[in-house]
């Protein structure tokens, strides 16, 4: 719990006007008129080119005089996952109006979904004071120097989910479409990639202990779910200091099909094909000779494999009840 703020604090309010379908730009200026009017002051920085948001956003973070007392962000995981890189270690708290496809982040949280909802939570943290301190997981390692660029440059750290297998195989040709939209193109995307896809062999150090198993994926979960509701690791915490790192071992494609609906409960963890372990910090490879595999993060693309990815304990504090 911080020290209690005076009513009327200013806010930077970070938009992402593309998310959820087009409808971010409307719940970011809805949001925007909801905090004036609760007596909040409001800076908005909604723009489509969210490199831009970030460097303006990240410039008045810098200042002295005037600067934001909190950062609350409109969007999706992707939006989220750009306000905890800012932030990271600064102790100004985040604010999150959901707004995208998935919101896996809001929901691991237990915020809420409805942004009129979230705003209301917002106001009523920022007047009492109360935060919730969240672990966040930084990244390194060989695959991020080749793929550093633009927005890729600021995505040193994710707050969800990294994918590192079939899973991010399915992002890596979900995001190469406009149709269909929402959770439905990651379904379809899964629909063609699974015919094709090969599990690979993995080689992966979790706190010191090697293990070097083949796997259809390798999910590395601080948060419990992932596109759009799929409980890939339904016991993962934000606040508990560890990783939850997901193995799904070779399986028939029919038998993928047939257990797949599980993973939208989280009973996919009881089944023999599934493993899970938990780490602090973990280096993860391949070791077969096929191409790297491209590791995802909070949805968005991070880089080729090998990674190296530890966990910062309470490191972003969250406008969010205990």
């Amino acid at each position: 719990m911080s020290s209690n703020p005076e009513p009327g604090v200013r806010v930077a309010l970070m938009v992402n006007p593309l998310s959820g379908r087009g409808q971010g730009a409307v719940t970011g200026a809805n949001a925007a008129t909801r905090l004036q009017a609760l007596g909040h002051r409001v800076t908005r920085y909604d723009r489509a080119d969210m490199a831009w948001c970030i460097t303006s956003v990240g410039a008045a973070l810098a200042q002295r005089a005037d600067r934001p007392d909190a950062l609350v962000v409109v969007g999706g995981d992707g939006a989220v996952n750009l306000a905890v890189n800012l932030l990271a270690g600064s102790r100004m708290p985040l604010g999150v109006i959901p707004a995208g496809t998935g919101n896996d982040i809001a929901r691991s949280i237990g915020l809420p979904l409805d942004p009129v909802a979230a705003v209301d939570t917002i106001d009523a943290c920022l007047r009492s004071g109360t935060t919730r301190d969240v672990d966040i997981v930084g990244i390194s390692g060989a695959g991020r120097p080749a793929e550093a660029t633009d927005l890729n440059r600021t995505r040193s750290i994710f707050a969800g989910v990294m994918a590192t297998g079939f899973d991010a195989a399915v992002s890596e040709r979900a995001n190469l479409w406009t149709w269909p939209k929402g959770p439905a193109r990651y379904n379809v995307a899964i629909a063609r990639e699974l015919p094709l896809y090969r599990p690979r062999s993995y080689r992966l150090e979790l706190d010191g202990e090697l293990w070097e198993p083949d796997a259809l994926l390798v999910s590395i979960a601080n948060a419990a779910s992932y596109g759009g509701g799929m409980r890939i690791a339904p016991d993962a915490s934000m606040a508990d200091g560890l990783l939850d790192v997901v193995v799904v071992h070779p399986i028939s494609k029919s038998r993928f099909i047939r257990l797949f609906p599980k993973v939208y409960k989280g009973t996919h963890t009881d089944l023999p094909d599934v493993e899970v372990r938990q780490a602090k910090r973990l280096s993860i490879c391949t070791t077969d000779s096929r191409p790297a595999v491209i590791a995802y993060a909070d949805g968005e693309r991070i880089g080729p494999l090998p990674l190296t990815v530890e966990v910062q304990p309470g490191a972003v504090s969250m406008l969010a009840r205990p």
